[in-house]
């Protein structure tokens, strides 16, 4: 099975801690989008697998309407093979959650939606620079709950100034719309971005790893006691209600990355990714060049890929199938680099398959990297 994302490189307004491409000149929109069609059948024999997932990100996709939605799934559906169930997801910044404009684009065929939310902290907000309010939140998952059985909410942690029972109160306001599936990710620097300078000139300290730590793992308790499977290290879903996008991304399916700044994996050893500009990318297009790069992963890449991603997830490392894809060799490797972490209590075996434990989850990263082969 395969994936597509489409990139949809446009928002209202810079978020402050935000490195994604987008650009805020909506007057481009159009051009970029043909291009974008254009790119979709250019590159329409890179999936030979049927589609089980299409994603809408960002940017802010949710500044499309129904009308380019519909256009975009007739075209996919022309290019590809579609499983019957498909799951396609919008995200949906809360502001532009409305009654209208959710039952347009359900009506076009999005039968999953994404809120960003981010928090219920109307301090927080601002010093992210969000573009909704406290209430446009409250309105959108009391709408989405209405009319999607199928939806995820966003949180961040580890917001400055940010306290435990600040962050008790987000889980609890994203809780009381009881959502299928919760994406909870750390905020962090990145380079380049507003929250970076102004960590840099002092006028914004982050929140400590202890302080980060203890949110992330409340969260953990709170909702694994709720009946959430904690299946990614970010992603809690009732059971049924993984998302098939973030899932194939973990277990190293094939996608398909569609517009500027789109990442693409063939599933063995390609991976490319598109121009992070959206008039270079409107050029390349027209001149009938693909505006991409392209990668050819290494054995050891590969390997290190594939630690990285499935540690991150409940189903851990297969001895089986570090052997069947790599070789013996390399599954011994991964026995006898986990004998350290044994004694360190940060790690089990569950038949063949290593997996990290619930208290270490924070650390995941940190041990996957100790797995690398460099």
């Amino acid at each position: 099975m395969a994936g597509i994302y489409i990139h949809y490189p446009f928002c209202k307004q810079a978020c402050h801690y935000c490195n994604f491409h987008f650009s805020t000149q909506l007057k481009h929109q159009e051009a970029v989008l043909e291009s974008m069609f254009s790119e979709l059948e250019m590159r329409s024999s890179f999936l030979s697998s049927p589609i089980e997932s299409i994603y809408f990100g960002g940017g802010s996709p949710s500044l499309l309407n129904s009308k380019w939605i519909e256009r975009w799934l007739e075209l996919i559906s022309m290019y590809f093979e579609l499983q019957p169930k498909v799951e396609i997801t919008l995200e949906v910044n809360p502001d532009d959650a409305t009654k209208s404009y959710l039952n347009s684009i359900r009506q076009a065929g999005v039968n999953r939606i994404s809120l960003g939310i981010q928090t219920f902290d109307a301090v927080a907000l601002k010093l992210m620079n969000r573009i909704h309010t406290v209430k446009q939140s409250k309105t959108a998952l009391e709408i989405t709950a209405n009319m999607f059985s199928n939806y995820s909410i966003d949180l961040i942690y580890g917001i400055p100034d940010i306290a435990i029972e600040q962050w008790n109160n987000d889980i609890n306001n994203a809780l009381f719309f009881n959502p299928a599936h919760i994406s909870s990710y750390a905020l962090t620097v990145e380079p380049k971005t507003v929250l970076a300078h102004q960590i840099d000139k002092g006028q914004i300290k982050m929140s400590d790893d202890q302080e980060v730590k203890i949110q992330y793992d409340h969260l953990v308790d709170r909702l694994c006691s709720l009946g959430y499977d904690h299946y990614e290290l970010s992603n809690f879903g009732k059971p049924n209600y993984y998302s098939i996008n973030n899932s194939n991304y973990w277990t190293g399916k094939p996608y398909l990355g569609i517009g500027p700044g789109a990442h693409s994996f063939d599933g063995k050893n390609t991976r490319c990714w598109n121009v992070s500009n959206n008039q270079l990318y409107v050029k390349k297009i027209k001149d009938n060049v693909l505006p991409l790069t392209k990668e050819t992963l290494k054995q050891k890449e590969r390997f290190n890929e594939y630690v990285m991603t499935r540690l991150r997830t409940m189903w851990g490392i297969s001895l089986e199938e570090v052997t069947t894809q790599f070789g013996v060799h390399f599954s011994n490797y991964v026995e006898k680099q986990t004998n350290k972490h044994l004694l360190t209590n940060n790690v089990y075996w569950d038949g063949d398959s290593l997996k990290i434990k619930k208290h270490a989850r924070f650390l995941t990263d940190g041990i996957a990297s100790d797995f690398f082969i460099l």
